[in-house]
């Protein structure tokens, strides 16, 4: 009796479930909604499982009726916070939220499917085997893994690229440049509460986000600079257009009457840039600044934007459209670290076959036909692993924990032998299968690392490395990277070395852009540094830093500025085409110029790479760095034309025909103290040369 209560609280959940998103228009503008999209579909795929199980009154058995619990919770856990759900609540930890609900929703449903298909065929109709593939080709975390990695590249010093920004702020719905603000300004009003209660872990994971979201509006900010050569003091923070009302706050920040007034209005009664608390809403013209923009307007031939026709307009200043004539923001490339293309295009076409089929077969009464005849939602497929997480005070306040907190150690330690043994199974759906649970397992736990590691998981997800299969050789690649992340498990690991290698050569994109994040780990420590180099890592390195995604060619350059120790290296990287592909890195539109430049500098006293940089157009592009980069860039562009210039005139007078006398005379006095040491020297070196010259040109 107890399962059957159980049943009917499943189906009436489904139900209140379903009928919320259907009966909404707020679904497509709720920032987790692809993830309510994929609970819907969930719902669908158990229904005619579950109204046959009521019209034959079976008895489910004690572990089918649990499932049937587990999933009722998770499905009212959704619509409760589908329905909760406020503007004014931050995105960043809402998303995470239902992100790890719909992992959990998924996981719950899959092992459901394989309770039902024990039971009799003529209760599973239809097929449990397709649901059971439909359910996995949804796809699980994304947003986490994401940002988490995001985190991590901070704390490290390592510079974001735009490419990842966007790719974050898309995930959680941050659509403008106001949306980033308020965000910033709701995260830090969370960090002050966890300050306040003295959650030091929970106010370091915030301060990092903060971190993220100061990056997007400084992103946006320089695009709209660069495009419009506009003076920063002269357009809104608030808009990003030209202001012809400016007026003063209480912080001192000047913003844009119309769009200030706005924003309070939301009831936000802190200044939007500096989140400081203002006493009120008094506004004092900025005379100063209206007519210095007036003066420029007039110079520059500039007619300012109406600001009541910006509020009103029906496109808002997104961050994420497609550049045109619109003067929208341009979406850089996703290039997602945790989907491979052409997987996913295949996926969707499966998800669509079957789904045909289960609605052609399912025969089921009520509300199964009528769910038959909605349109259908897409659904986004991508495949990576959830995070677990816990609330706190706040309900969107979320941090990452421990997965399954109440486990115990042994009850831990037998699954993961069971995982253990799996991978060593003949069957590929097998190996597959485990090397995708110990992914999720090692990338969303730390405690669970030496629980792996004692059991030998090492060995035996490095000989996977071999595996010809895509998915196997990538999920291994990705487990142990996860280990690499905080732990030096596989550092000491001389048999790791020749397989990552091997994943370089032969992996998909995927699997050799994680070999290539573990070997900026690996690279650290100097024994490894020679196996790496003998086992032949600099050729595909340089191939990966040409050819892969952003977040790729940032780590395999990384790597291999770790790895160039001696000429012979050096002259490995020249060869195999690197010059060419730093100099391309260089475009400042790709956000890698800082790490392109570090390694340029690195190579710029071998004969052979100086000669390469000048062909391949290197030098205007150290020069402008000098000038316009940021003070480490222009330390490090610096330091590449030092030793292009030592002891050769030739190099010395191409220099000064790019025009770099200027910017280093201001780099001796503005830039760091190496960089004003670099500039100095190039500017003796400039003198010696004038000087030769002048003494040649008398002679003759």
């Amino acid at each position: 009796m107890e399962g059957e209560s159980r049943l009917r609280v499943l189906l009436d959940n489904i139900s209140s479930y379903l009928s919320i998103l259907s009966s909404t228009d707020k679904l497509s503008s709720n920032p987790g909604h692809k993830y309510y999209t994929r609970g819907e579909e969930i719902a669908k795929l158990l229904m005619p499982f579950l109204d046959n199980l009521v019209v034959s009154n079976a008895s489910p058995n004690e572990l089918l009726s649990k499932g049937f619990e587990e999933l009722s919770q998770y499905l009212d856990e959704l619509r409760e916070n589908f329905e909760s759900w406020k503007p004014l609540s931050s995105r960043i930890f809402y998303v995470l939220r239902i992100e790890s609900l719909a992992s959990k929703l998924r996981e719950s449903s899959l092992e459901v499917f394989q309770l039902l298909k024990l039971l009799p065929v003529d209760l599973v109709s239809p097929s449990c085997e397709d649901c059971i593939e439909l359910v996995k080709l949804m796809g699980r975390e994304e947003v986490s893994y994401t940002i988490d990695l995001a985190l991590i590249d901070q704390r490290k010093g390592l510079e974001l690229t735009t490419e990842v920004l966007v790719k974050i702020a898309e995930s959680v719905g941050l659509r403008s440049n106001q949306d980033i603000l308020i965000e910033g300004v709701l995260l830090a009003n969370l960090k002050e509460n966890a300050e306040f209660a003295e959650n030091n872990k929970e106010a370091e994971f915030i301060d990092g986000l903060i971190s993220l979201i100061t990056q997007m509006h400084d992103y946006l900010g320089n695009i709209k600079q660069s495009d419009s050569q506009l003076p920063s003091d002269f357009y809104c923070p608030l808009s990003l257009e030209l202001m012809t009302d400016p007026v003063i706050v209480g912080s001192g920040q000047t913003y844009e009457r119309a769009f200030i007034e706005q924003w309070f209005d939301m009831g936000l009664m802190v200044c939007p840039k500096t989140r400081q608390a203002l006493s009120g809403t008094s506004l004092a013209p900025n005379f100063t600044v209206k007519a210095f923009i007036a003066n420029w307007c007039e110079s520059n031939n500039v007619n300012p934007p109406d600001p009541m026709e910006l509020i009103h307009s029906t496109q808002p200043f997104p961050l994420l459209v497609g550049s045109g004539s619109s003067g929208y923001l341009p979406l850089p490339v996703m290039d997602d670290t945790l989907k491979c293309n052409h997987i996913e295009s295949v996926a969707a076409t499966k998800w669509e076959e079957l789904r045909q089929v289960l609605t052609r077969s399912a025969s089921a009464p009520g509300i199964v036909s009528e769910m038959a005849s909605k349109d259908k939602r897409s659904t986004n497929v991508v495949a990576a692993a959830a995070t677990s997480l816990r609330r706190i005070r706040d309900p969107w306040i979320i941090i990452p924990v421990t997965i399954k907190e109440t486990e115990s150690s042994s009850s831990m330690e037998a699954e993961v032998k069971k995982l253990i043994k799996e991978l060593e199974s003949s069957s590929l759906d097998a190996q597959r299968e485990a090397t995708s649970q110990i992914r999720i397992l090692t990338r969303n736990s730390i405690d669970h690392r030496p629980v792996f590691v004692r059991c030998g998981a090492i060995n035996s997800l490095v000989n996977k490395l071999y595996s010809k299969d895509e998915r196997i050789q990538e999920d291994a690649a990705t487990c142990l990277l996860n280990f690499t992340l905080n732990v030096n498990y596989v550092i000491t690991s001389s048999e790791a070395t020749e397989p990552f290698i091997h994943v370089l050569k032969t992996g998909n994109i995927e699997a050799k852009a994680n070999v290539a994040t573990t070997l900026v780990s690996l690279s650290r420590t100097q024994e490894n540094k020679r196996k790496i180099v003998e086992a032949g890592a600099i050729e595909p390195l340089v191939e990966l830093m040409g050819h892969g995604s952003q977040a790729a060619k940032k780590d395999a350059a990384t790597a291999l500025f770790n790895l160039l120790q001696r000429n012979r290296e050096k002259e490995k990287v020249i060869k195999a085409g690197g010059i060419r592909y730093l100099v391309k890195m260089m475009d400042p539109a790709g956000g890698l110029v800082e790490r392109a430049v570090v390694v340029l500098a690195n190579l710029a006293n071998v004969p052979q790479a100086k000669m390469e940089i000048r062909d391949e157009g290197g030098i205007p592009l150290l020069v402008e760095l000098v000038e316009l980069g940021s003070p480490r860039g222009k330390e490090n562009a610096a330091a590449a034309l030092c030793l292009l210039c030592m002891d050769s005139s030739r190099f010395c007078n191409t220099v000064i025909r790019e025009g770099a006398i200027p910017p280093l005379v201001a780099l001796t006095r503005s830039g760091t103290a190496r960089a004003k040491e670099k500039a100095k020297s190039l500017l003796k070196y400039f003198e010696a040369v004038k000087q030769e010259n002048q003494e040649n040109q008398r002679r003759s």
